[in-house]
């Protein structure tokens, strides 16, 4: 969903397009050039990816990485349209899934099994449940790493106390804390709509809440009408809504989530609460000024909705982030990716730059730290959710293919913007997901 996530191409650092094609081109076929690794910018978790090349080309420095980076969206587009082209990095960063099950299945990502065979130690340092988004066909495609993020209900503290509230223990909580927020001139909601993936989150907590896991397990499984389903209809119904019911900040649609405005709308108080990844506690502890040390940051697992089948307990989101080695680098790419992958990827120095900015990295014991952190309250929790969920959805960007998560999120943007009807929407979807 990523998360996960999951902008207009700007590339961090100052680094120009031209070199960003540059570096596309230096790991094609037999070009003997330098290991190249894109991944996302954007702080604190930039500044770790960085850091964590930086501490292996210090230690290897006859075997160098160079790495670049881009927002979210744009990313998206580039490494597609790279990979497509036989013009990858070496290293490709995503969110495993459906996306890396077709570039597994057109040849384009190496086969990792073998590698996880001859290095079992790697494996046995990372969670379990991280596996599943990297394996296609009982075959390993990509490396976990990083930090698992479920998608969290945030809310302002104070501005629950100025109006006199509580945080929403169901659906029908939601709709009746909306008209009271807004007659104080608050935003009940904030969301980056621009982004697309930002309005995904809504319906794949009500997706599950009302139906369970199962009825988008329907989906990924191609059954024919599957998003035609009654629970799909009044998951979308609902969704709608809370729009009309100006459930959101007004001008969400022109918001992006890159920029970060929507989380300022809630450290602001602009805006009551806003769904988003575990990520954002770190952009909001890094921007917020004193909003998160003094306790006026809320954050809760989504509530159910009256009658519906789905646990409370379950979750949406990343369940970690993946990385890939392309299929046409040469022998001394792949040589140095992987010795990064063995040596380089959530060493100790890593993992404590990600706990300490309020993020629960993969690496399995760790729970003492997390203990021991400034942070601590907000990382057991995460963690506790991710952990003890008897189903941890996949982000539906990632976990449909690269075609029908791009009908998708254009189609959720229309629902948002009421210009197409629960059904319309079902139908469209069908059309790119049914066997």
């Amino acid at each position: 969903m990523a998360l996960s996530r999951r902008t207009l191409l700007g590339v961090a650092a100052g680094v120009p397009v031209s070199a960003a094609l540059a570096a596309c081109g230096s790991s094609g076929p037999g070009s003997g050039g330098a290991t190249t690794y894109w991944y996302l910018n954007g702080q604190p978790q930039e500044g770790v990816r960085a850091g964590a090349v930086k501490a292996f080309n210090k230690a290897h420095p006859d075997d160098r990485i160079k790495d670049t980076t881009f927002q979210n969206d744009a990313y998206k587009t580039k490494i597609k349209t790279a990979i497509g082209a036989g013009r990858a990095p070496t290293i490709i960063w995503g969110w495993g899934g459906g996306t890396l099950r077709t570039y597994a299945k057109a040849g384009q990502v190496e086969d990792l099994t073998p590698w996880f065979e001859e290095h079992p130690e790697v494996k046995k340092r990372l969670l379990p449940s991280s596996f599943a988004a990297a394996t296609v066909d009982g075959k390993i495609y990509a490396l976990p790493g990083e930090t698992v993020q479920p998608i969290i209900l945030y809310y302002n503290r104070k501005v629950f106390d100025q109006v006199g509230v509580k945080p929403p223990e169901s659906w029908d909580d939601i709709m009746a804390l909306v008209p009271r927020f807004n007659a104080k001139g608050i935003a009940p909601f904030s969301l980056g709509g621009q982004s697309r993936w930002t309005n995904m989150m809504w319906l794949e907590f009500l997706f599950d809440r009302i139906g369970g896991p199962e009825l988008f397990q329907a989906i990924i499984d191609g059954e024919k009408n599957a998003w035609s389903d009654p629970r799909a209809i009044d998951a979308l119904t609902k969704v709608q809504e809370l729009v009309k019911a100006d459930g959101f900040i007004k001008g969400f649609s022109s918001i992006t989530a890159d920029s970060n405005a929507d989380q300022a709308l809630l450290y602001t108080g602009r805006a009551a609460m806003m769904l988003h990844g575990a990520w954002s506690y770190g952009i909001q502890q890094a921007r917020g000024g004193n909003f998160v040390s003094s306790g006026g940051l809320g954050y809760m697992n989504f509530p159910p909705v009256e009658g519906g089948k789905g646990d409370p307990g379950n979750t949406v989101g990343n369940p970690a982030q993946y990385l890939s080695l392309s299929s046409k680098a040469s022998a001394d790419q792949k040589k140095t990716a992987k010795e990064f992958f063995a040596k380089g990827v959530l060493q100790d120095a890593e993992v404590k730059s990600w706990i300490d900015n309020g993020s629960v990295p993969i690496r399995l014991g760790t729970e003492k730290l997390l203990a021991a952190a400034k942070n601590a309250d907000f990382l057991e929790f995460t963690y506790d959710v991710a952990t003890k969920a008897k189903t941890f959805g996949q982000s539906w960007d990632q976990a449909l293919s690269p075609t029908a998560a791009e009908t998708l999120l254009d189609n959720i943007v229309k629902l948002f913007q009421r210009s197409i009807s629960p059904k319309q929407f079902a139908a469209n979807l069908n059309a790119v997901t049914s066997a």
